[in-house]
């Protein structure tokens, strides 16, 4: 369960604290390859909040996103009071769609803000922005998951691993030793600019 992670020595939080849009990766580290990375860098490059949850283990504890809140931790309470807007960055592996990003989360007019900038940066992947044609389990609807938590919601932004993976040395981008894709430096590049772009009314969900 979420709230036994944080006991455990190879887990940790991070936590700043900048503007009111707010970039997460809660299943970061060894769980979900290179979501921290992205996350973290694209809030320093665009002037973001951050929060993250990291794993460093071989065996990483995964628990779903609406049980994030089930353990006390002061880091994502500061968090959430402080930000007005999240993205929240995900690894998902579903043969199928391996060239595909998923843009769920209640903020419909966010994610199809940010989906414009990923279409330019990675153009050989396909991205979904109709919920119908996402996965169930993977449209970030649910009103307990932390991308619906801030006033005005957000993105879950679900990367295959095709985009995480470092072809070159043959290992997870940002992991063990391994180092940084390209498409991973795309990403940053790309949602840094989307949120640096942010127009008013698609803060406001409007």
């Amino acid at each position: 369960m979420a709230n036994k992670i944080l006991e455990i020595p190879s887990a940790y939080e991070e936590l700043s604290i900048r503007s009111e849009i707010g970039l997460m990766s809660y299943h970061g580290g060894t769980l979900e390859k290179a979501t921290d990375a992205i996350a973290r860098e694209t809030a320093e490059q665009s002037g973001a909040s951050y929060y993250g949850l990291i794993q460093t283990n071989d065996d990483p504890l995964h628990f779903p996103s609406t049980e994030l809140f089930e353990y006390a931790s002061n880091n994502l309470n500061v968090f959430f009071q402080h930000v007005k807007v999240v993205i929240t960055i995900h690894g998902y592996g579903r043969e199928s769609l391996f060239h595909s990003v998923l843009l769920g989360g209640r903020n419909r007019a966010l994610a199809s803000h940010i989906a414009s900038f990923l279409k330019m940066a990675l153009p050989d992947y396909s991205f979904e922005n109709d919920l119908d044609e996402i996965p169930k389990e993977l449209r970030g609807l649910h009103p307990k998951n932390p991308v619906n938590i801030p006033e005005f919601a957000g993105v879950q932004v679900e990367l295959p691993p095709t985009l995480r993976w470092n072809r070159e040395e043959w290992g997870w981008s940002d992991n063990g030793g391994i180092g940084r894709a390209k498409h991973v430096d795309d990403i940053i590049h790309a949602l840094s600019e989307a949120i640096k772009a942010l127009p008013l009314k698609t803060y406001l969900n409007e």
